[in-house]
């Protein structure tokens, strides 16, 4: 379903600005935003990778506003898709650097989406798939007040030794909980990868679920979809329509 995530870097001049983000985006079905859910795209897509993601949340989700940056970058790989940070395949450390230098330009982003829409962090959420996940678990825990949750779909946790900057706490001094997905039959990152994350996250006692979609290859299945839509609920405090 949602693929387009798997798998050098422009260099911007010294002291240049971040670059604006930008992307499609929904708003609240009730017409009143009470909640933002950010959705952060695989490398090689863009926003409107994910964006239909929030037309079957609404369902659930009716006072939330949707918003699917592209990233920053144009796709070295995929001339018509962006990235966070570039994919080598070469630097072992590639992925630590990419989320550290897309994180300024992320954060930037969330605090104009909050004040436009006069939220408080505890009213956002991030939903990553791949790459975007890569974002998500990195930028979520070190905002300077923890997000209301975070999902993560087909990626991983990058850096885990360095989770003691994972510092975000809610207004209870909790941190972001946070649920994990993957397909079991993923090729591009291994479903190993989802337990070692969930490991990690425990460890700094960051609270990890997890779900595993059997069958699935690098991409989201409707119950990997029914399962982020109900954590985003218990976390915003929805509550779920009776059937």
């Amino acid at each position: 379903m949602l693929d387009g995530g798997a798998l050098a870097l422009h260099k911007p001049p010294m002291n240049a600005p971040a670059p604006l983000l930008s992307g499609p985006r929904l708003a609240a079905k009730s017409g009143v935003a009470k909640q933002l859910v950010v959705f952060l795209h695989g490398y090689g897509a863009d926003g409107k990778d994910l964006i239909e993601v929030g037309r079957q949340w609404q369902k659930i989700l009716p006072d939330t506003a949707f918003v699917s940056p592209n990233a920053p970058e144009p796709c070295a790989m995929s001339p018509m898709g962006r990235q966070w940070f570039g994919l080598t395949m070469r630097d072992p450390n590639e992925r630590w650097v990419g989320v550290c230098k897309a994180r300024p330009i992320l954060d930037a982003f969330l605090d104009a989406e909050l004040k436009a829409a006069n939220l408080p962090d505890s009213a956002l959420a991030l939903v990553g798939f791949s790459q975007g996940t890569m974002m998500a678990l990195h930028v979520g825990p070190r905002r300077a007040h923890a997000p209301a949750a975070i999902v993560g779909f087909s990626g991983v946790l990058v850096g885990p030794e360095h989770l003691a900057e994972a510092t975000a706490r809610s207004p209870r001094g909790e941190p972001p909980p946070v649920l994990l997905v993957h397909g079991e039959a993923d090729e591009t990152i291994p479903v190993e990868a989802m337990f070692q994350s969930a490991e990690d996250l425990a460890k700094a006692n960051i609270p990890a679920q997890w779900h595993l979609s059997r069958g699935i290859g690098h991409g989201i299945d409707s119950g990997g979809l029914l399962h982020g839509g109900m954590f985003l609920a218990s976390a915003f405090g929805v509550k779920l329509p009776r059937r």
